[in-house]
């Protein structure tokens, strides 16, 4: 898990990160470190990594107007109640001596600091009550920068606990200014109802307008679906920065056929550090294609959590709306039993819905594929080119299935369709590349399998041997990610 806020201060910009890994026995190993940058739009601008020392985590600089700079952060809720502050030295790491400046207004977990010096005070404002239903934003503020700092009678400033709005979960909030002076809070949370258990796109960022007048608390509208507030900018899309517009303006969702010189795009995200050769774009062997070369391990890899050094062969792109599709085309023509690619809904190891095709034993086949007769004769340990769904998470999930791929689909680049057909349930299809009539649907299941923790899914393929020997490439394209609908209330 990385935590992570980039912060501005006399033209360089700071970007302090909270790493938090897990070791082959699942033992936590964390690491607190900043970077700095002139120019954040530029990677080739970016230091160096400087690390401090801190056992928490939600560290965050904070620069004060004697010079003084001090880190803020907060402790998980088994250690203690509490946020802590240091003086420190961003240019070595160097901190001082950690002492507590508040304890939250009683709600678990107060954590996610943020210090905003207004009107001669220090305002604190912080997350408590936990990430989930319980979430809330609490604010105290203090004459001095170390305290002590006093409650807002009104805590918690901003929740949406114990409400029926779409939008829960609601907190760790930030302030800032826009360019004409008004107050706005961004925070976290959930399209999720209250019954909190179809969430796939995980905490989103949400915000709202704030009255802040001189010298008073701060006053936040609350998170609704439909917000009114401050006057919105107009949009702007020339801004710098080397990655696309993702659904903004006229650029809607994907169309990518990894055409000869192009690269991949910067919103397409790999699980675990990838192994650059097994991503190549537009190989001479299959021009306008990503060509996959297969991870031994599969998505669910080792044993959930862990996966070794020698990556799992995956990218996808998050789900950015409540209703989309999402579909590729896949040429791949595999000789060892267990070779597979496909798509898939991918949340974490432990958390996936996946349809692959497959070399399987002609005895695997659970049904035949919709439309088609499920032939029981000849060898049943033939191996046979199948569509399989798999799935892995903490509730229920829908029984395998493997259906053989049609007689005259063989040997032919097929299309695999991922789609949310409604708020809780994705449809997972397939067919013949180039004819959309004839995809048909395997199965539909519920999104509650990959709604848990604190992100969102990605939609992306993949490619495995499932734990043995074949090498066999897949070709990936027409990559499509169509938004339709998104709900917000």
């Amino acid at each position: 898990m990385i935590e992570t806020r980039q912060m501005l201060r006399g033209g360089t910009t700071y970007d302090p990160i909270h790493v938090l890994l897990l070791d082959s026995s699942n033992s936590v190993l964390g690491s607190k470190i900043i970077f700095k940058a002139q120019d954040p739009f530029n990677p080739e601008s970016w230091t160096d990594a400087v690390h401090f020392e801190f056992e928490g985590y939600d560290t965050e600089p904070f620069w004060d107007d004697d010079g003084n700079t001090y880190i803020n952060g907060a402790h998980a809720w088994k250690i203690g109640p509490w946020i802590q502050q240091a003086e420190a030295d961003l240019n070595t790491g160097k901190v001082g001596e950690w002492r507590t400046i508040w304890n939250g207004t009683g709600g678990m977990a107060p954590e996610g600091p943020h210090i905003y010096h207004k009107d001669g005070y220090y305002y604190l404002l912080a997350a408590e009550g936990g990430t989930g239903l319980g979430h809330m934003v609490t604010m105290a503020r203090s004459k001095s920068i170390g305290g002590p700092y006093q409650s807002n009678p009104l805590n918690p400033v901003l929740t949406n606990a114990n409400t029926t709005n779409y939008f829960q979960t609601v907190g760790h909030a930030d302030l800032f200014q826009d360019a004409s002076g008004n107050w706005w809070c961004v925070a976290l949370g959930t399209r999720s109802g209250p019954e909190w258990r179809n969430f796939p796109m995980g905490r989103e960022t949400v915000m709202t307008s704030v009255t802040w007048n001189e010298g008073e608390w701060p006053y936040f509208t609350p998170i609704e679906g439909k917000m009114s507030g401050w006057e919105m900018p107009l949009e702007n899309l020339d801004i710098e920065g080397p990655g696309p517009w993702i659904s903004l303006g006229e650029i809607e969702g994907d169309a990518f056929d990894f055409s000869p010189n192009s690269a991949l795009p910067a919103h397409f995200t790999y699980w675990r550090y990838p192994i650059e050769s097994s991503y190549i774009v537009s190989p001479p062997e299959n021009p306008n294609s990503l060509r996959l070369i297969p991870s031994k391990l599969n998505l669910t890899a080792l044993n959930g959590n862990y996966a070794g050094p020698d990556g799992q062969t995956f990218i996808g792109r998050r789900q950015q709306d409540t209703l989309f599709s999402y579909s590729v085309e896949l040429d791949f023509q595999p000789t060892e039993e267990e070779e597979e690619a496909g798509v898939t809904v991918f949340l974490t190891q432990n958390h996936h819905l996946d349809l692959g095709v497959v070399l399987l034993p002609a005895s695997a086949s659970t049904q035949a594929f919709p439309g088609q007769n499920l032939t029981t004769g000849g060898n049943p340990t033939d191996l046979k080119l199948q569509f399989r769904f798999r799935a892995m998470s903490y509730v229920a999930v829908p029984t395998d299935i493997v259906a053989p791929v049609p007689e005259d689909w063989l040997d032919k680049p097929l299309r695999l369709e991922i789609r949310a057909a409604n708020m809780t349930h994705y449809s997972f299809s397939a067919g013949p590349a180039g004819s959309a009539f004839q995809t048909k649907n395997l199965l539909y299941a519920s999104n509650d399998a990959v709604s848990w923790g604190f992100t969102g899914v990605f939609l992306g393929v993949y490619s495995t041997s499932n734990g043995r020997t074949g090498n066999t490439p897949a070709y990936i394209s027409n990559w499509n990610y169509t938004p339709e609908v998104q709900f917000r209330d």
